[in-house]
């Protein structure tokens, strides 16, 4: 298994994260590693992205979205047959007090062929998900800022 862990506390309500998080035609303002996604979110349904792992590169993705609790919690991922590998993104989001969230991000990649992608992206994937992260809590703590002032 690879695992990739992310947490942050973010100067900005839970909901205002939330809305950063999946209001998506705003990603390439803001977002290096996802720099173009899709989705509606709803459980079972794809979301489409341009991931860019390589810095030269944003490589098309489209994986599943497996869970959505409005404001607290999203993950997507995908399944390859026979079980090779698979992926798991989640979105934990929760409330501190009225103006400030804690957010987790976590990435796992399971499946035999989990330890060859960790070694040939693995520097690659923990770059670009902690790039993201620190995208969400600049966007969502200037969105909260903006919106206080």
């Amino acid at each position: 298994m690879f695992q990739i862990v992310q947490r942050e506390r973010i100067r900005a309500p839970r909901q205002r994260v939330w809305e950063v998080i999946c209001k998506t035609d705003d990603y390439p303002e803001w977002n290096p590693f996802v720099v173009a996604c899709d989705s509606s979110f709803a459980v079972g349904s794809p979301i489409r992205m341009r991931v860019r792992v390589l810095p030269w590169f944003a490589m098309p993705q489209t994986e599943t979205v497996r869970a959505n609790r409005e404001g607290e919690f999203l993950e997507y991922g995908i399944r390859l047959p026979l079980g090779l590998l698979e992926s798991s993104r989640q979105h934990y989001l929760s409330e501190l007090n009225a103006n400030t969230s804690h957010y987790e991000s976590r990435f796992c990649l399971r499946g035999p062929l989990a330890p060859l992608v960790s070694v040939l992206l693995g520097a690659q994937l923990r770059r670009g998900f902690r790039e993201m992260t620190l995208g969400i809590v600049a966007r969502a703590s200037e969105r909260s800022a903006e919106a206080k002032g």
